[in-house]
């Protein structure tokens, strides 16, 4: 991982030399997903915002968006994330991308414990569900999964993840297969801890100047 950054890091800095703005982007682009899989979420979000502004295509901005909406969910900027996510979708159409970012939104209101946003989402994502590849009807299954649980309708929630480990596993999907396995594996616990009264806070990672800009960039972008 710190071999791939570095490397990014020198294309990053040969492209701005030259004013090659495709590869500034993608360089951009790539070194956010390296970030994200290092579990670097907050620094990741300004290198997707820098791709979103970078790329001249529709398309390679939505993805941008797509990715930045998930990585702002992920240090709790629910606001950003919902703005970045329904972007992506109104400018995905029927794409991969955009259905990525419609079950982000899922994921996003049941977060927010949002009930009816949660289901309203849901909904969307099952009108796509015939068209979905594997990968993506295991996220699909997957944060439906975690949604149920969030929600304390912890029967559904293992309903969902034991049909998202079934696929994954046929799919090949060994990623997946150890994420669901463990989350799995620790529902009960969670349900445990609700009966007893213990509250599990999520962690918000909002104190980053730069995660704070790329969310009031991300409000004037609705203007």
């Amino acid at each position: 991982m710190a071999e791939a950054e570095r490397s990014l890091c020198e294309i990053l800095t040969d492209a701005q030399a030259v004013g090659d703005g495709p590869a500034l982007a993608r360089a951009h682009h790539v070194i956010a997903a390296v970030l994200h899989t290092g579990g670097r979420p907050a620094e990741a979000i300004s290198h997707a915002w820098v791709a979103f502004e970078s790329y001249e295509d529709e398309t390679g901005q939505g993805r941008a968006l797509a990715d930045l909406g998930g990585l702002l969910l992920m240090v709790g900027d629910t606001e950003g994330a919902e703005r970045a996510l329904t972007e992506a979708v109104r400018r995905g159409g029927p794409q991969d991308y955009a259905t990525n970012a419609l079950i982000e939104l899922m994921n996003c209101a049941s977060y927010s414990r949002d009930r009816v946003g949660f289901e309203r989402w849901r909904d969307r994502c099952e009108t796509r569900r015939a068209g979905m590849p594997p990968n993506i009807v295991v996220d699909f299954l997957l944060k439906a999964g975690i949604g149920r649980a969030r929600f304390g309708q912890f029967d559904r929630a293992e309903e969902l993840l034991g049909k998202a480990l079934e696929t994954a596993e046929s799919a090949g999907l060994h990623e997946f297969v150890f994420r669901i396995e463990r989350i799995k594996n620790g529902l009960r616990e969670c349900q445990r801890a609700l009966r007893t009264g213990t509250e599990v806070l999520e962690t918000l990672e909002l104190e980053s100047d730069a995660v704070r800009e790329v969310s009031a960039s991300l409000a004037r972008l609705e203007s």
